[in-house]
């Protein structure tokens, strides 16, 4: 976790780390703007290179790191540079075989980049260029993945424990938190915000899904059985919830079926929950 100062932005989402370091004097940014063939990041993914040389974020390995360090001190020329395959850098080769273009800044627009760590902060996308001509991208910044749970018992302490281990920005209310046959009036959500709630006690679901089911969360899920599935539609239905809003919901919940133990359930739900941010995501 780093701190963006001058965004006043604290940041732990991977994918802003470059994005932060960037907002700070002296420091480059790496872009990828073209890839050919097969590579382990996304087009858009980014390198911060601090005046010491050492880097924030990654692209690949070591070395491709340490080549771009090399480079970003070289000139302080922003340029678009080929690594790999078709570059005339003979003595540099991608370990996948393929070829990436990379805008190389040593001074990013740093008040671009401190308007848009400022808009992730507010839980708001943000659209920055980088490049120009042929390798201009867009790339859009989505803000970091949000997990809200709701429920009790030893699947609520294994899935908080997992997301905080991964260092997934999590909110967990027990039942102590909230009251029964009541909307939770703390809570918040919005499009990259996943809701989960595990409880035993089904009771307790109908208000809490009811809200979360009329928000903008992009996630909602339910643990339960075939049984509380069934009760759990049908009384929705008789609360007004409508069908199409009952059709958000995930459950069962995980992409292991039948999970018989709190930690494989904790790992099954956010597998599922981050894929489905990624797939959101795509990729910026």
């Amino acid at each position: 976790m780093m701190l963006a100062d001058n965004a006043n932005v604290t940041v732990s989402d991977e994918d802003h780390l470059a994005l932060a370091a960037a907002c700070q004097p002296g420091v480059g940014l790496c872009t990828i703007v073209g890839i050919e063939g097969s590579f382990s990041r996304r087009l858009g993914a980014q390198l911060a290179v601090l005046p010491n040389g050492s880097t924030v974020g990654d692209l690949a390995d070591g070395c491709l790191e340490s080549q771009l360090a090399a480079d970003m001190a070289q000139s302080p020329d922003r340029r678009v540079v080929r690594y790999g395959r078709g570059s005339p850098k003979i003595d540099f080769r991608l370990p996948c075989g393929g070829g990436l273009d990379i805008l190389i800044d040593p001074s990013p627009d740093r008040s671009a980049c401190r308007s848009a760590l400022r808009a992730l902060g507010s839980r708001r996308p943000v659209r920055l260029p980088f490049g120009s001509g042929e390798h201009r991208l867009y790339r859009t910044y989505f803000p970091s993945l949000k997990v809200l749970l709701l429920g009790e018992g030893p699947e609520l302490e294994a899935m908080g424990s997992l997301c905080s281990a991964m260092e997934v920005d999590v909110e967990l209310y027990s039942r102590g938190d909230l009251t029964l046959g009541q909307a939770a009036s703390h809570v918040r959500y919005d499009p990259w915000t996943a809701c989960l709630l595990l409880f035993h006690d089904h009771e307790w679901e109908l208000a809490l899904l009811q809200q979360a089911l009329a928000s903008e969360a992009f996630y909602i899920g339910a643990q339960g059985g075939e049984k509380a599935r069934s009760d759990r539609t049908l009384a929705l239905a008789a609360r007004g919830v409508s069908e199409e809003q009952v059709a958000r919901l995930t459950s069962p919940v995980g992409l292991m079926p039948a999970c018989k133990s709190p930690r494989t359930l904790a790992l099954s739900a956010l597998s599922e929950i981050v894929g489905r941010y990624e797939e959101m995501r795509g990729f910026a």
